[in-house]
């Protein structure tokens, strides 16, 4: 008698891929992190990594690479999750950086391109080896560029022309000291891909990724939340909308989108219509210049 055949969907091969590459790093580093913001990537990120080491919780820290300008349902989020999953939170802040003048701030380009001077801190003062971040290929043209295993030089520098091949799933996580490999498990992945696996999986989010109201303002092209960090142009004046956000970020560049969605089910009827990546149609940072992104990547950027 034949044996049944085995057949893996879609999403249980892409989750499948990603606990094999969680379980290669633990396996061949010793200094290995988790970028975790509390956003929707980073948290589908955590949720496969416990899977990989289940019934053990993930043998490595997270690290939140925090602007100071973060939306107070995530940072809420971010810090019962840690709770939850048993992790030890690194923390590693623009706003030190601020104040030991190591960057300066300029209010109206947010503080965005200043994380990359906290995340390299992060890494070198904690001797991180692996930097596990969600960044997704289909996001922005840069991170369709990238490899599963990314090398970093001394300076954190990513260089696009100068990248190791990764033939049937063969990761080279050669470095020297100094030196670190950013990792991204979710490469692969699709928006559309994240949503099903948080609806098939119950993954739970911070509140603003499905509907609410709130005020916001119209700026560019996109709606931003008024914050406490948001300082008005002449002219604007902020009003109610029914909203939702499909990237969190720092909240002074991170814009939403008008929305019903209060389910998983139905954000994932909303970006199967879609035609614009959440970066492109909510992150005003990536419009700086057609390779903005790519210029701060080389820098260091996540």
């Amino acid at each position: 008698m034949a044996s049944p055949a085995y057949e893996l969907t879609h999403l249980e091969a892409l989750e499948a891929e990603a606990v094999h590459i969680f379980r290669e790093v633990a396996a061949t580093f010793e200094r290995p992190v988790l970028l975790f913001s509390g956003g929707k990537d980073s948290m589908v990120m955590l949720h496969v990594a416990a899977k990989a080491f289940w019934p053990s919780p993930p043998p490595f820290p997270v690290m939140h690479v925090d602007t100071g300008h973060n939306f107070d349902e995530v940072i809420e989020f971010r810090d019962r999750t840690v709770g939850a999953y048993g992790l030890r939170l690194v923390v590693s802040s623009v706003q030190d950086d601020i104040d030991a003048g190591r960057v300066v701030e300029d209010p109206k380009a947010g503080r965005n391109r200043l994380q990359t001077a906290a995340l390299l801190r992060g890494i070198r003062e904690h001797s991180f080896d692996a930097v596990f971040g969600g960044a997704r290929r289909d996001e922005e043209k840069a991170r369709a560029k990238e490899r599963v295993f990314s090398f970093r030089d001394e300076f954190g520098q990513w260089d696009p022309r100068n990248q190791r091949p990764e033939l049937w799933d063969l990761y080279n996580g050669r470095h020297r000291k100094g030196e670190h490999i950013r990792v991204f498990p979710l490469s692969n992945w699709t928006e559309l891909d994240i949503w099903q696996y948080i609806e098939a999986e119950n993954v739970d989010l911070p509140s603003i990724y499905y509907s609410h109201r709130r005020p916001v303002v119209q700026r560019d092209g996109m709606l931003l939340a008024h914050t406490r960090f948001l300082t008005l142009n002449e002219g604007e004046s902020p009003y109610e909308a029914t909203v939702r956000f499909r990237t969190v970020g720092d909240a002074t560049c991170t814009g939403c989108v008008e929305s019903t969605a209060t389910s998983p089910g139905e954000v994932v009827a909303e970006v199967a219509v879609s035609r614009l990546t959440e970066r492109g149609a909510t992150r005003a940072d990536d419009r700086i210049s057609e390779a903005g992104m790519e210029d701060r990547k080389k820098e260091g950027y996540f």
